[in-house]
C-alpha cells in the first residue's frame, strides 16, 4: 500500500475539480411548496443524528482499553469525512436515484449531486428541499459503517477499514436503502415497515459486524483470556448521553415534517429506551450481577435501535414492551457471546444486530392497524421473509467484502502493532503523557 500512498489524495483532488467544474442543474423534478416548520424541523434533526457519530466514538472509546481509544474514536469520525464525501459523488444516487428494477437507484441520477437543490419532489421530500432530505439521509448513511467498527476493534488497520467503509456504503447499505425506502423499492413493496432504519442501518451493520468478527478472528488477549478493562466509563456515559439525544432526530426526524408522527416517535424513542435501560440492570439484579453504568448504557442504546423500526407506527405502550423484551434479548445474547469464542470486541451484534431483529419482528406485531394483534398476518409474514433476505444480503456481502478489502490492503494488523495498541501503531498519538513528552 505504501507505495501507492498518493493515491487517495489523487482521487479526492480529481473529485475536488470534477464538483467544481460540472455544469448543476437544480430542476431536475418539483413537487409541491415547501413548509418552513418543516424545514426548520429538519434542519434541527439532520444536525441531531449527526451528533449521533460523536456519540458512538465515545461510547466504543470508553468501552476499549486504554491504547485503542484514539484509533477506535476516529474510526467513527472520520466516517463523517469519508461518507459524506461518497454520498455526494454516488451514494445519494444509488440509494434513492431512479429505481432499477426495485434493486438499486441509478448512479447517474443525481451523480455528483446533480439535481439535487432547492426545489422539492413528489416522493421523496413533498414539503422539504431535496437537498435537505439528502442530507438528512447522509447522517444515516454516516453512522452504520461507524456502529461495525466495535466488532473489530482493537485489531484493524486504518486504510483498510477506509476502504472497506466506501466498498460497504456503495454494495450494502446503498441498494439496502433503495429497497427499504424508495418509493420502488422491493422491500417496501413487499410491505416492511422501517421508519428510522432499524433494518437498514442496525441489522445491517450487526451482520457486517458479525462477518467481520468471525474473518479477522480473535484478538491475542481474547485466546489468552485476558480481563478487558474499559477504558473510560463515564466516557460511556456520555457518549450514551448523546446518542439518545441524537436518536430523537434519527427516529422523529424520519417523519419529515414537524407533526403529529415526528411527535409520535419522539415518544415511543423516549419510553422504549427507558425501559431497556431498566430492563437490562434489573434482569442483571436477577441474575445476582450488580447495576452497572456500563449495563445501563447498553441497555438504553439496545431500546433506542429496537424502537427504530417501529417508532412511528406503535404506541407508547407497545414501546415499553419492545423495550424491555429488546433489552433481555440482546443481555442473554451478550452473556453467550462471552462464553463462545467469538471475538465481538464491543458486542456490536448481540446489540445492534439482534436490536434490529427483535425491533423488525415486534414492528410487524405491534404496527397500527396492519400488525398481527391487529389480525393482520400478511406484515408479519412479510417481515420473516424480510429477515431472511436481509441476514442473508448483508452477512454474506459484507464477508464478500472483507476478502476483497484483505486482499488490496491487509485488514488485520501485526500481533506486535496489536500489542502496543492501535494509537501508537496506526497513528502515532496516545492518551498517555509519557508518549506525548516525547514528542516535544
Amino acid at each position: 500500500m505504501t507505495k501507492y500512498k498518493f493515491l487517495p489524495f489523487i482521487v479526492l483532488l480529481i473529485i475536488a475539480i470534477s464538483g467544481a467544474f460540472l455544469n448543476y442543474n437544480y430542476s431536475h423534478i418539483q413537487g409541491g411548496p415547501s413548509n418552513p416548520a418543516d424545514i426548520a424541523w429538519m434542519l434541527t434533526a439532520t444536525a441531531l443524528v449527526l451528533l449521533m457519530t460523536p456519540g458512538l466514538s465515545y461510547f466504543y472509546g470508553g468501552m476499549v482499553s486504554s491504547k485503542n481509544i484514539i484509533s477506535t474514536m476516529l474510526q467513527s469520525v472520520i466516517a463523517m469525512s469519508v461518507i459524506s464525501v461518497v454520498w455526494v459523488v454516488v451514494g445519494f444516487s444509488l440509494s434513492f436515484g431512479d429505481s432499477i428494477g426495485g434493486i438499486i437507484g441509478n448512479p447517474l441520477t443525481y451523480f455528483m449531486f446533480r439535481g439535487v437543490g432547492e426545489s422539492t419532489h413528489p416522493t421523496l421530500s413533498p414539503t422539504i428541499p431535496l437537498l435537505l432530505f439528502a442530507m438528512f439521509q447522509l447522517k444515516f448513511a454516516i453512522i452504520t459503517p461507524a456502529l461495525i467498527t466495535g466488532s473489530f476493534a482493537e485489531r484493524v488497520h486504518f486504510s483498510a477499514y477506509l476502504l472497506f467503509m466506501i466498498l460497504f456504503t456503495l454494495f450494502i447499505y446503498a441498494p439496502l436503502a433503495h429497497w427499504t425506502w424508495h418509493p420502488n423499492g422491493f422491500l417496501r413493496n413487499m410491505g416492511i415497515l422501517d421508519f428510522a432504519g432499524g433494518t437498514v442501518v442496525h441489522m445491517s451493520a450487526g451482520f457486517a459486524a458479525l462477518a467481520g468478527a468471525i474473518f479477522l478472528g480473535r484478538r491475542h488477549s481474547h485466546i489468552k483470556q485476558e480481563k478487558h478493562v474499559p477504558a473510560n466509563i463515564p466516557y460511556v456515559i456520555l457518549g450514551t448521553g448523546l446518542l439518545w439525544f441524537g436518536w430523537f432526530g434519527f427516529n422523529a426526524g424520519s417523519a419529515l415534517g414537524a407533526n403529529s408522527l415526528a411527535a409520535l416517535a419522539f415518544a415511543t424513542t423516549n419510553t422504549a429506551s427507558a425501559a431497556a435501560a431498566l430492563s437490562w440492570i434489573f434482569f442483571d439484579i436477577l441474575l445476582g450481577r450488580k447495576p452497572s453504568a456500563s449495563g445501563a448504557s447498553i441497555g438504553a442504546v439496545v431500546g433506542l435501535v429496537a424502537i427504530t423500526p417501529a417508532a412511528g407506527y406503535v404506541s407508547v405502550g407497545a414501546s415499553l414492551f419492545i423495550g424491555v423484551i429488546a433489552a433481555v434479548v440482546s443481555n442473554i445474547a451478550v452473556t453467550w457471546k462471552s462464553k463462545t469464542r467469538l471475538d465481538d470486541t464491543l458486542d456490536v451484534f448481540p446489540c445492534h444486530g439482534l436490536g434490529g431483529i427483535v425491533g423488525m419482528i415486534l414492528t410487524s406485531v405491534f404496527a397500527k392497524d396492519l400488525g398481527l394483534v391487529h389480525g393482520q398476518t400478511h406484515t408479519f409474514y412479510m417481515h420473516l421473509i424480510g429477515l431472511v433476505i436481509v441476514s442473508v444480503f448483508t452477512f454474506g456481502g459484507s464477508y464478500v467484502l472483507y476478502k476483497i478489502t484483505d486482499l488490496l490492503i491487509p485488514i488485520r494488523v501485526s500481533k506486535d502493532e496489536e500489542k502496543i495498541g492501535l494509537d501508537l501503531s496506526q497513528h502515532e498519538e496516545s492518551i498517555h503523557p509519557v508518549f506525548t513528552d516525547s514528542l516535544i
